[in-house]
Formats: structure tokens, C-alpha cells, sequence
């Protein structure tokens, strides 16, 4: 069973997620840590689990999501793993940065990825499944023994990713969740970047943003055994 932490962080509530599965090894998925407090905040969790990050797995590569790369790389020698056709979300930071008032993050260094690729990583299993759209090189990372998918800005609880930043389309964001998402196992937990956390079967048959194509809702299967992150949900960590 995997063990899942979250904590929220910058303007924008941005969730970022600490990962592991045995004591020690973590990946951490979309570092959005970026003014000192917040990057203690970090490391007080993984002090407190005796973690080590192994990785840092990026859903995209806006700012909200990116600013503690660069420190987890210089304190700990990790890759990042980013699909390359975000190197355009990377130059619209700087826009994003000015606007709000955000010191724009050091570059750092970062690994390609694919769709249908696999990562193994502290001894997890995290298959990459591409869903441009809301960026253009926005992933989700399933790890699919645990039913467990990470979604980024991709697909919320109730709603989906922006699609009015440049390099956004709309058309390509919801081909994605139709045709890579939804088919998933309806027990699978949605994981995102914002918000609470959700199931496939919620959001096939309740998203208001899906409504088009929302299916209607089954009775529930009793031998279906649901996923449990914690309890009913992840822990969140300063919050």
C-alpha cells in the first residue's frame, strides 16, 4: 500500500505530494515549495516519515508547480522527470512570475518523458499516460497496482484544467480525459494539483465540466473494494 502526504503551498494552494511506499525512499511529485517556511515545511515531513526523495515527478511545468525543484535538486542530487514539450510552459513563467509578484525559479535540470513510459522509482511503479491540454505537455503519473493517479491541472474534483493560457487547447484537454482518463478503473483515486481528491466513477458520472459526457451513475458494486489513502483521503500537511 502506498503511503500518500500532500501539502499546500504558494497563491495559488498548490498541491504538492510526497510518495513512498517502504520507509525511506520518496518521489515527490509537482515541488511547489518555493519561499523558505514553505521549503522547511518539506522538510520538517520528510523528517518526521525518515524520507529521502529519490525523484521529483512533474504533472507540467507551470510556476505553481515547479518553484522547489531547484532546491530539492541542489539538497539532494535528484532528477526531475517532465515531458518536453513543457519547455514552452517553462518560458510563460516568466510572464506569470512578473504578473504576480513570484521570484521566478533557478532553471533546473530535468529528465524527458513519454506516454506509456515506466518509471521505477523507490520502488514504485509510475506509469506516465500524456494529456496535453491544460499545458502542452501535461502527464499524469498512474501508479496502477494501487489505483492511484496523479492528474496535475488535468482533471480536478468537479472540474478540469485552464485552457486559456497561451499554449493551451482546450479540444486536446478534453480528448485527453475522455479517451485516457475516464476509461480507467472507476475506484482509481484522482490525485490533482488543486483542490480535494476524487475517483474516476465521480467524475465519469458527476463533473459538471464533463457534463456532455457524463455517464449515469450505477449502483454500486459490493464485492468493488474502494481506495483508501489514509483514512478517506490524504493527509493534508500544513494546512
Amino acid at each position: 500500500m502506498l503511503n500518500i502526504r500532500y501539502s499546500v503551498f504558494n497563491l495559488f494552494q498548490e498541491r504538492t505530494y510526497a510518495v513512498w511506499r517502504d520507509g525511506g525512499r520518496c518521489a515527490i511529485v509537482d515541488p511547489g515549495c518555493g519561499k523558505p517556511a514553505e521549503q522547511q515545511a518539506l522538510e520538517d515531513l520528510l523528517t518526521q516519515e525518515n524520507l529521502t526523495p529519490e525523484a521529483i515527478l512533474l504533472t507540467h511545468a507551470h510556476l505553481d508547480h515547479i518553484l522547489g525543484v531547484k532546491t530539492l535538486q541542489d539538497r539532494y542530487g535528484i532528477p526531475a522527470w517532465m515531458h518536453p514539450a513543457d519547455t514552452a510552459a517553462l518560458e510563460y513563467n516568466k510572464v506569470m512570475a512578473d504578473r504576480f509578484f513570484i521570484r521566478l525559479p533557478e532553471a533546473f535540470d530535468w529528465q524527458p518523458v513519454q506516454d506509456g513510459q515506466i518509471l521505477d522509482l523507490a520502488g514504485m511503479r509510475f506509469e506516465v499516460i500524456s494529456t496535453p491540454g491544460h499545458s502542452p505537455g501535461s502527464v499524469c503519473y498512474y501508479v496502477r497496482d494501487e489505483g492511484i493517479l496523479f492528474t496535475g491541472d488535468t482533471l480536478f474534483a468537479g472540474s478540469i484544467g485552464r485552457t486559456d493560457f497561451p499554449y493551451s487547447e482546450y479540444d486536446d484537454e478534453i480528448r485527453a480525459i475522455l479517451e485516457r482518463l475516464l476509461p480507467l478503473d472507476p475506484a482509481t483515486a484522482v490525485l490533482p494539483g488543486h483542490g480535494p481528491s476524487s475517483t474516476i466513477g465521480a467524475e465519469r458520472t458527476g463533473n459538471p465540466f464533463l457534463e456532455p459526457f457524463n455517464e449515469p451513475e450505477e449502483d454500486p458494486d459490493p464485492e468493488l473494494e474502494p481506495v483508501i489513502i489514509q483514512g478517506d483521503s490524504p493527509i493534508g500537511v500544513g494546512e
